[in-house]
């Protein structure tokens, strides 16, 4: 027991790195006040770094807590994901959120709390472990769209995540039911093994349907996207750009576990329910994104778009489908956090502009910044041979693989019409009459700006490691 009790511990020591560090970085900002929040911060992006380090150089691989908690190359993966995109949105938020008068001890508090259950959704391997960890990440998410509680859209974005987010979890858990109701168990392996002893029960499809819907939610995907635009616009911007980046990261890594675990043997019906969700995200995407003039209601529309092209490789049910999914989130994830460096860069008479014809001329004001910007939304678009194409590459390349021909071809219409939308924003900046120049960009922004656009740009030379690396993770369920 004890034995155990030590290696579930050594397994989990991340977690609990992160969940230690946020309950003594609380502890000090509420004995010191506001005075803290910048050190909280530095320190809080320093444990995230720790994490990171343990899980990869010394933490094993195995399971835990009687089998709740797993720890795999998939899981090692999507985790140093999940720790990049924190880390670096609280980076970012630094100066904007002294801007904006929300620059409390308690911020970083709450991402690493909800970088907590991040990492714990991503290792779940039981449905119990998988509720704890989405509402751990959930709660703290609801107060952070809400931080700014002197703006009336930041309240009101968060009070709609909030509601709609309540929503969500009592579909959840009533998918969760039913499957305990129909197999007995909770755990992904049980689950897996009940259903592939005998004929699946209409009820367990519809306890299916329903924990596929809960967690459609957490990535935005249609029809379960409807808070996105709202909150996207009303959340201050650096907690738009974490809501773009790390809790997707783990919400799609949720979604692959447990379709390829507990309901492997009923593939045929969760597929259905993927193809239906990524075909209506992909032509949600590409066409309710044509009209916005906001440049974060337009990023909204844009990922919703984005795990539509995702939810292509998990569809396709194979290794190299996962793959495909493991790569286009990595590329997701660089591509948003680029674009959201240059977002919190669009700033005037020390005020954010969100407007996307603020961008008028930004290549006479700005050649830099508007270079960058246009690499990123070509690779957005999916031009060869920039990241975003060959992200796309490899999912429509297991669709055509696994004979989901009509959904791959679906995939290729719907980027040409979202296509529209990032040229649109090229052409503004570059052949639009100037509406007057930026201010100078913080360092720590032009730094992700600028080590984003490259990664974009020399994908190509790089792409061959980050292959062999989503491989193995992809390995863990074939």
């Amino acid at each position: 027991m004890t034995t155990d009790l030590i290696s579930s511990l050594s397994l989990t020591t991340p977690e609990l790195i992160i969940a230690i560090g946020a309950l003594v970085l609380l502890m000090v900002g509420a004995y010191s006040r506001e005075a803290s929040s910048g050190a909280i911060t530095g320190l809080a992006v320093a444990i995230l770094i720790v994490a990171g380090g343990w899980m990869l150089f010394v933490s094993g691989e195995g399971n835990a807590f009687g089998g709740a908690f797993v720890q795999d190359a998939f899981a090692r993966f999507m985790k140093l994901l999940s720790l990049v995109g924190s880390a670096v949105t609280l980076i970012m938020s630094v100066r904007f959120a002294k801007a904006e008068r929300f620059d409390k001890f308690e911020y970083p508090v709450l991402i690493l709390l909800c970088t907590l259950g991040m990492m714990l959704m991503i290792s779940a391997d039981g449905m119990i472990a998988l509720y704890l960890g989405l509402e751990l990440q959930s709660l703290a998410i609801y107060v952070l769209a809400a931080i700014n509680r002197d703006n009336v859209r930041s309240t009101e974005a968060g009070l709609k995540y909030f509601v709609l987010g309540a929503l969500s979890s009592g579909m959840l858990l009533y998918g969760i039911s039913l499957v305990y109701g129909y197999t007995g168990n909770v755990s992904f392996d049980a689950i897996a093994s009940s259903l592939g002893q005998g004929e699946r029960q209409l009820g367990l499809v519809f306890g299916l349907v329903f924990v596929l819907a809960g967690l459609a939610f957490k990535i935005s995907a249609v029809p379960f996207h409807m808070w996105t635009p709202d909150v996207y616009e009303g959340a201050p911007t650096p907690i738009t750009a974490f809501l773009a980046a790390a809790p997707k990261m783990a919400a799609m890594a949720l979604i692959v576990r447990v379709t390829m675990g507990a309901f492997e043997p009923i593939a045929k019906d969760w597929q259905q329910i993927i193809v239906f969700i990524s075909i209506a995200s992909m032509a949600l995407g590409a066409f309710a994104a044509i009209g916005q003039t906001n440049i974060k209601r337009l990023m909204a529309y844009s990922s919703i778009g984005h795990m539509g092209y995702a939810l292509v490789g998990l569809a396709a049910n194979s290794e190299a489908g996962v793959r495909g999914v493991v790569i286009y989130m990595l590329i997701y994830l660089v591509m948003t956090l680029g674009t959201f460096a240059f977002i919190l860069a669009m700033r005037r008479n020390n005020e954010n502009v969100e407007k996307i014809s603020d961008l008028a001329g930004l290549s006479s004001t700005n050649p830099m910044m508007a270079t960058i910007l246009t690499i990123l939304m070509f690779s957005l678009a999916g031009i060869p041979p920039l990241a975003g194409f060959w992200g796309k590459w490899y999912v429509f390349l297991a669709a055509i693989n696994a004979n989901l021909y009509a959904l791959a071809i679906i995939g290729v219409l719907a980027s040409v019409v979202g296509a529209f939308y990032y040229l649109r924003i090229i052409k503004i900046m570059w052949f639009d009459e100037p509406v007057g120049a930026f201010q100078p960009m913080a360092g720590e922004l032009r730094l992700v700006l600028g080590v984003s656009g490259a990664f974009v740009l020399f994908y190509v030379l790089i792409g061959g490691p980050i292959s062999t690396y989503a491989q193995a993770a992809a390995k863990t369920f074939f």
